[in-house]
């Protein structure tokens, strides 16, 4: 409200034909409601009527409201010495300028405009009766003339009545901002209440049921002393009749159904994670039996493949048309021990650091510390299915039962099913059954040198049986076989080695 609130006329300027001061207009602050406060408007000074516009730009549309000065009354404000109001019976505008001195030039303004129309306005009057007096003649000559002028002069206070249609957009705003405001009070309310009215349902609906907990409670102890006597046992002089006998054993074999139904259901629902760590049991036992004969001279499996120290069998087995050959593999690791391998193939904080086949993977349930069941999902190798993969891993130390021979550590992965990771459509689900087995050997240290990494042989004897799920032409599941194991053994083994390298050595 700087230039723009600069006046468009004077205060001391009157228009020397007319007599009358001239337009004065500038931006002013009103006070519109409680919503949108003071807003700055276009206020205009013109014929004893004070008008205010939305903006200077906006004139041509109409004026928001305006007043009749002639009974106005102006009151400057006790402490704000830039506002004034203004009050017209029961309307009253709250006005605000930019500083005290436009505060007083408008205020000066409005009292020089109400006293120069009201001399005017008596003026007109006095002369509109001396005409309207000489007009009045007999004859009734120039009576038109008289009515003209005297209607005339009541024109110009008539146009400048109020302005219905700003008045009612001001109206509309305002009322539209109440309302407004209101809506969000009574949804406010709304909600509050039905959170009250949930609460209150929920707490009737404890009562109700301690109620029925009660009234049973109740019941059953009126039936107990009812019937606990011996007067009430079977026998000729029986006091119950036949019918509540009858009730009596009836509901007797109820609850010893009851109980026997609840023992059974116990026993099917046996904790499964007990039954799965005796399935480990079974499963260590079998891969130290089976697992670490001897296969070299064996006719059924045949040496796929030979790298230095390791060595790959494969025995073909096909069923329905799927191949499962099983396959075995024989590897010797120097500077790490069996422990260390076992650790690094069981834990899955380092999965994804050396197995190249795997998109993601999750720990479905922890079982105890050393045996946890694993859901994971492998790449897709176009154009085959993707797999996934749910199994139990499980991490085992097995003492050798010869003191001559070495302590035995084995990581056994092996399918399961489980309620939170159930077979979908985007995935095959393939079945394995895996064992990492390994057993370190010590070759002594010259002189009292202590133990090092030089000194250490991990002997590692790898076995998977896995049935991919699905149809695969039998030559290439045994290609990708022959390729792929023998490269995932020798990338993990160096992995280890990598990873145990500077760090203390375990058994």
């Amino acid at each position: 409200m700087s230039e723009k609130s600069s006046s468009s006329g004077s205060d001391e300027d009157i228009d020397p034909e007319s007599g009358q001061p001239v337009e004065f207009g500038g931006v002013l602050s009103k006070w519109t409601n409680y919503i949108h406060g003071w807003q700055d408007r276009w206020v205009v000074l013109k014929n004893n009527t004070l008008s205010y516009y939305k903006s200077e730009d906006e004139r041509e549309y109409g004026c928001r409201g305006s007043l009749c000065l002639s009974k106005a009354v102006i009151t400057p404000h006790e402490f704000d010495e830039c506002r004034f109001d203004i009050s017209v019976n029961d309307s009253v505008w709250y006005l605000r300028a930019e500083d005290p001195e436009h505060r007083q030039r408008w205020i000066e303004s409005i009292e020089v405009h109400r006293v120069s129309i009201g001399i005017i306005t008596c003026f007109v009057t006095e002369e509109d009766e001396d005409e309207f007096l000489t007009a009045a003649r007999p004859d009734g000559e120039n009576n038109n003339g008289s009515k003209e002028k005297l209607f005339s002069s009541a024109n110009p206070k008539g146009t400048n009545g109020i302005d219905f249609k700003g008045e009612a957009i001001t109206f509309k705003a305002t009322t539209a901002g109440i309302l407004s405001t209101l809506s969000h009070c009574i949804e406010l309310m709304v909600k509050r209440e039905d959170s009250w009215q949930k609460r209150l349902d929920r707490e009737l609906e404890k009562r109700r049921r301690v109620e029925d907990a009660y009234k049973s409670a109740l019941n059953e102890l009126k039936k107990k002393s009812h019937y606990g006597g011996p007067d009430y046992e079977e026998g000729p002089n029986s006091l119950i009749n036949e019918d509540e006998f009858y009730d009596a054993v009836e509901a007797e074999l109820d609850r010893q159904d009851k109980i026997e139904e609840q023992v059974r259901e116990k026993l099917m629902h046996e904790p499964t994670s007990s039954l799965l760590l005796f399935h480990v049991e079974e499963m260590v036992q079998n891969h130290m039996t089976y697992s670490l004969q001897d296969v070299g001279g064996d006719a059924n499996w045949q040496l796929v493949i030979e790298e230095g120290d390791m060595k790959v069998y494969r025995r073909e087995v096909e069923e329905n048309g799927i191949v499962l050959d099983p396959l075995k593999a024989t590897h010797n690791v120097k500077g790490v021990t069996g422990h260390e391998v076992c650790h690094y193939f069981w834990d899955t904080d380092f999965r994804m650091d050396w197995e190249s086949t795997i998109e993601n993977f999750n720990v479905v349930e922890t079982l105890s510390d050393n045996a946890i069941i694993v859901y994971q999902t492998h790449k897709r190798v176009w154009p085959a299915s993707q797999r996934d993969v749910l199994y139990l891993s499980a991490i085992r130390k097995v003492h050798a039962t010869n003191e001559n021979d070495p302590d035995t550590w084995l990581v056994c992965n092996f399918s399961v099913e489980h309620d939170k990771a159930l077979p979908t459509n985007r995935c095959v689900r393939a079945k394995i059954n895996v064992a990492m087995i390994c057993q370190t050997l010590v070759s002594p240290p010259e002189g009292d040198r202590e133990i090092s990494r030089d000194n250490i042989l991990c002997k590692i004897t790898y076995v998977a049986n896995v049935n991919p799920g699905g149809w695969a032409p039998a030559s290439v599941l045994r290609a990708v076989a022959k390729r792929e194991y023998p490269k995932f053994l020798k990338r993990f083994t160096t992995y280890v080695q990598e990873k145990t390298t500077g760090k203390t050595i375990l058994f």
